[in-house]
């Protein structure tokens, strides 16, 4: 390794332990306090006692033996973010099985591949539709059983055939269960091909778990420490954080409607919350469309300018002026405590991860009173590798490696990681792993660096890498995270590999669009194409790409973009479950339009 540095842990982390074995000592240590909270069908705020929830998992866990699921069975669950999702995946893994998560939107193709990879026995869908997509290609999952409904009380009837299995029975079963045996197989979004099933054992959970309590113990552990969970637990990242919340002293609260997402801010109030930075993005644009264009649009302005002011300035240690004191106190007054009100109003930090965050958006936070602490993590690493501390954290970076994890960079500039963490392999693919993982060291993909304090900033994706006709090498993602902050993009997909010039292909957000426009005072639009159209739409998403091409060389800027009248899906395979876009099929999709508009031959 060309650098290394390895963050030490301030006490032993057993790694022999199962998963189930943080539920455990959290119900020893605080057995009537809430653990688990969630919304009823009337909209009210219920939750488990910490006891409650083991016992639900264990009575859960007691009816798959009954059902005759046997240690390395695989068991799916397909349904959103919900306490019965939580408690399933638990009392899956408890009993040795393999949890295999399908994100809701998958396609029925998407599913038969992967439970036949994965040899799926047993499935929990949401609801009908869930449950008809399994249907549909039951014919084509030999190994595939039972299929239960979670919306029609499939948890009631598990507890029932599990009446008659006793506690010796489950505890025996639990007890066989060590951090070398396989908790579960997460299949990747598959934004460069098809998903490939990430091997996570139980050890690698309960080592990153403990890793992460102990590297940010002032969020996981104290009086009132709440976290609203709103990404979908297919993920690995969600996943990982359900484990961080047992592991301390955090109450989980799980929401699955993005558009109540606010509202539930309110009612929770989190201290602290996960999200990609789309949605700080959505905020930010919200509060500026609600200020307008005139003597309130201008007083947010200024607001925004001195919140990044104050950051700046905070980041680099210099102190503030009396002049800055008294903007930032009057904004605090007039701006900043409805920002911040937006989450609950008892928030004291932001996690987030998942896609490049724009650093304007980040200083603005900051400013505001909300530190976006920007961490970095694959499903190779059961999702988190490193975060910014809550105290010295560092915009622009992806902070300090968890305890316990080593970072280095390889001859070329790949990040690679070491830790207990790392993932056993690539389901049925010993072939990648071996490529990837090479004396214990995981290879990334993605180019970065690390300082002498072992702070890591991330420069790219060597995948990703656009290499123009003229051998400038690009690294797409900065330039992408700024174009859509703006209130009118949905995606930004930066083009050029072996062209003469940077480009970008730029979808737009309808409502957002249509928002945006209101606030401006203008006409709204009816459709996607109309918006395209629409002279002052253009001028918007022109002046963010001018704003990103300021953060980087001429040779780097984005010299042309088009605006297509398409969203991008997961429909139309565009975009990955977990939101990303698929550059290459972005490329393919459009490529007559990149063809003839954006590349055409001089003369045509």
């Amino acid at each position: 390794m060309l650098k290394e540095y390895t963050q030490p842990v301030t006490k032993p982390i057993d790694g022999d332990k199962n998963v189930f074995s943080v539920v455990v000592e959290r119900a020893e240590r605080k057995p009537d306090e809430p653990l688990v909270s969630y919304k009823d069908g009337t909209g009210s705020w219920r939750s488990f006692t910490a006891a409650e929830f083991r016992d639900k998992v264990i009575a859960l866990a007691k009816g798959l033996i009954a059902r005759g699921v046997m240690p390395g069975d695989a068991v799916s669950i397909i349904s959103s973010t919900s306490w019965q999702w939580a408690a399933l995946d638990m009392a899956i893994m408890s009993i040795g099985s393999l949890t295999v998560p399908v994100y809701e939107t998958n396609s029925p193709a998407q599913v038969a591949t992967i439970f036949n990879d994965s040899q799926v026995t047993m499935a929990f869908a949401e609801n009908d539709a869930q449950r008809d997509k399994i249907e549909s290609v039951r014919s084509r999952c030999s190994t595939l059983k039972d299929v239960y409904v979670i919306d029609f009380g499939a948890l009631n009837t598990l507890e029932e055939y599990g009446r008659g299995v006793s506690d010796e029975e489950f505890w025996e079963r639990e007890r066989l269960v060590k951090g070398d045996d396989l908790a579960t197989i997460v299949y990747t979004s598959g934004s460069t091909g098809m998903p490939k099933g990430i091997e996570l054992s139980h050890g690698n959970f309960v080592y990153v778990t403990y890793a992460g309590t102990q590297s940010m113990p002032d969020i996981a552990y104290g009086r009132d420490r709440r976290l609203l969970l709103f990404l979908p637990l297919a993920h690995a990242f969600a996943r990982y954080m359900v484990l961080y919340c047992f592991a301390g002293d955090v109450e989980l609260g799980l929401s699955n409607n993005l558009k109540t997402i606010l509202s539930d801010f309110g009612e929770f109030k989190p201290s602290f919350i996960l999200a990609v930075p789309r949605i700080f993005e959505k905020v930010y644009n919200a509060a500026s469309q609600k200020a307008g264009a005139g003597m309130k649009g201008r007083i947010f302005a200024k607001a925004a300018a001195t919140a990044r002011e104050w950051s700046h300035a905070q980041q680099e240690g210099n102190g503030f002026s009396a002049s800055l004191r008294m903007r930032h106190a009057m904004y605090d007054r007039l701006i900043y405590r409805t920002i911040m009100g937006v989450f609950g109003g008892h928030c004291e930090y932001a996690v987030s991860g998942g896609a490049p965050l724009d650093g304007a958006i980040a200083h603005f936070f900051n400013g505001v009173g909300l530190p976006l602490l920007e961490g970095y993590g694959m499903t190779e690493t059961c999702a988190p590798a490193m975060v910014n501390p809550t105290k010295g954290y560092r915009i622009g970076t992806v902070g300090l490696p968890l305890q316990g994890v080593s970072v280095g960079l390889g001859e070329d500039g790949e990040l690679c990681i070491k830790s207990r963490a790392v993932c056993v392999g690539y389901h049925n693919h010993p072939e990648i792993t071996q490529s990837q993982i090479v004396d214990g060291w995981l290879h990334t993909g993605d180019l970065g660096d690390i300082d002498d304090d072992g702070f890591v900033t991330i420069t790219g994706r060597k995948k990703d890498l656009i290499i123009t006709a003229g051998g400038k090498n690009v690294s797409p993602g900065i330039l992408e995270a700024s174009v859509m902050t703006s209130p009118v993009v949905d995606q930004c997909v930066v083009i050029g590999d072996r062209k003469p010039f940077i480009a970008a292909i730029v979808s737009l957000d309808l409502d957002e669009t249509n928002a945006w426009l209101a606030a401006q005072g203008v006409e709204q639009v009816s459709d996607l194409a109309e918006a395209v159209r629409n002279p002052i739409v253009y001028a918007e998403v022109e002046r963010a790409v001018n704003a990103a091409n300021d953060l980087v060389s001429r040779a780097e800027s984005i010299r042309k973009f088009e605006i297509v009248p398409e969203p991008f899906t997961e429909e139309n395979g565009l975009l990955t479950a977990s939101m990303k876009a698929r550059r290459q099929a972005v490329i393919d999709h459009f490529g007559e339009l990149i063809d003839t508009r954006i590349y055409a031959p001089k003369g045509r």
